[in-house]
């Protein structure tokens, strides 16, 4: 198989500490990135999580926004079902009782 060059520019030290682990575990910096792409290709995602971080408060309203809806649906259906104002004694009481009801079906 033919084969290309790939050049890459990377901080002096950071080429550095790379070589020093590549050598550290066995292989070259080249079998390194080699093993990096064909893992991309092969797996069709990088093989590490990326995340953005520039714009964390959003981020963390936009999940509190969606906790605080979900909370409201639940709240909602709860009033629904007739379970408004049930305390945590009263939820687990129920859910000891389903579990009890499914296991003498399924017995």
């Amino acid at each position: 198989m033919a084969t290309t060059n790939l050049t890459v520019r990377v901080d002096e030290n950071t080429k550095k500490e790379f070589d020093f682990f590549c050598e550290n575990v066995g292989i070259n910096a080249t079998s390194a990135v080699n093993m990096f792409i064909k893992t991309v290709i092969r797996t069709r995602t990088l093989p590490f999580v990326i995340t953005d971080t520039t714009n964390e408060e959003q981020s963390n309203k936009i999940i509190m926004t969606k906790m605080k809806n979900a909370i409201q649906s639940m709240r909602a259906q709860s009033e629904e079902n007739g379970n408004i104002g049930m305390s945590l004694d009263d939820v687990n009481a129920e859910i000891a009782e389903y579990r009890r009801e499914r296991r003498r079906k399924n017995a």
